[in-house]
């Protein structure tokens, strides 16, 4: 089985170190460098060509959500995890913007950031469970600025289901699929898959898949 390449990015050492023992237990991931702040991590990533970053936030010489910009702007880029001591809201929502597919905070459990890498590999969005419960806790009350259509579009994407997959299990085209992600990108003010779920799992318009909360 091919195993899966991690960059690690953590600029203490200590925390480094054991970070790299934990993820080394599992043997479907490979790690393939490390970068003890964001420019390296950010040359790393063009080099290595890794699946997978797993990246502090609080980061010297670029922060983690300016490293994630720009890793997320090379051609082909790889999945980034944030795996952060910070939990306000305004830190997530500017990971998420920057690219990032996933965000743990530092006390999650080492089993849990180990299925959140394999996760975002796959293409699904993973946020820790107290992220999730404060994106819940902001629900809005108001009515849903998206059809029921829409929605479901967004439910799938929300598994990491493909486009073509997606139009498959509803029976229309991958292009009409395509349509409603666009309008809900309009709708919503984003311009990814990975904010439009937070953004209305924020909103109250769409509840998180369940593997994000039932990390705890």
């Amino acid at each position: 089985m091919e195993r899966l390449r991690v960059l690690l990015a953590e600029d203490h050492a200590v925390v480094r170190e054991g970070t790299r023992s934990i993820l080394q237990k599992d043997a479907a991931i490979s790690i393939v460098g490390e970068a003890a702040d964001g420019a390296e991590v950010v040359d790393l990533a063009r080099e290595l060509k890794p699946d997978v970053v797993l990246l502090d936030m609080a980061m010297p010489v670029l922060n983690g959500i300016e490293a994630t910009r720009r890793i997320r702007a090379e051609s082909d880029p790889p999945h980034i995890l944030i795996l952060s001591a910070y939990d306000d809201l305004d830190y997530v929502q500017a990971a998420v913007e920057a690219g990032a597919s996933g965000y743990l905070l530092k006390t999650a459990r080492a089993v849990d950031v180990i299925a959140a890498i394999h996760a975002v590999a796959q293409g699904e969005v993973v946020l820790g469970p107290t992220i999730a419960r404060a994106l819940l806790a902001r629900r809005s009350r108001g009515g849903t600025l998206l059809s029921e259509r829409e929605l479901e579009v967004l439910r799938h994407a929300a598994r990491g289901v493909r486009n073509r997959d997606i139009a498959e299990s509803l029976g229309v085209s991958t292009r009409t699929v395509e349509g409603h992600l666009t309008a809900v990108f309009n709708k919503l003010g984003v311009s990814s898959r990975t904010e439009a779920i937070v953004q209305a799992a924020a909103r109250g318009f769409l509840d998180l898949p369940s593997n994000s909360l039932d990390r705890a």
